[in-house]
């Protein structure tokens, strides 16, 4: 699916997604990643559900976004509960949902100039 967004100059924008690939600012990704306006994590180690623990977004925690949009993959389903306690104790929103549609969310979110991250799962 081919994704369109307006307002995103300098940004990394989630311009598209596949079953094998995401898109970011038209180049493709195929292993699981962590985006944000302007930083890239690629690949995202130790993001494999469903033995993911909050160990594996350390990296992420050093950008202190306000909120992490977590893809799951193409299907839904949740990581250990566990991890969205902790965000909640650092006071970090942690949203869950399937890849497609996290893809979309971070890309309103961040037109919105939201401190937005997206923690994506092929």
């Amino acid at each position: 699916m081919k994704l369109t967004l307006h307002k995103t100059d300098g940004q990394n924008l989630i311009t598209g997604h596949s079953t094998t690939e995401i898109f970011i600012n038209a180049s493709p990704y195929g292993t699981p990643l962590i985006v944000m306006a302007q930083h890239l994590i690629s690949p995202w180690e130790n993001s494999a559900l469903p033995n993911m623990t909050f160990g594996a977004f350390a990296d992420l925690l050093t950008l202190k976004p306000e909120l992490v949009v977590f893809g799951s993959g193409a299907k839904f389903q949740f990581p250990d509960p566990r991890i969205g306690v902790e965000f909640a104790k650092l006071g970090i929103g942690f949203d869950v949902m399937d890849t497609p549609a996290a893809c979309r969310t971070y890309n309103v979110l961040l037109s919105e100039g939201r401190n937005v991250a997206a923690a994506l799962l092929r």
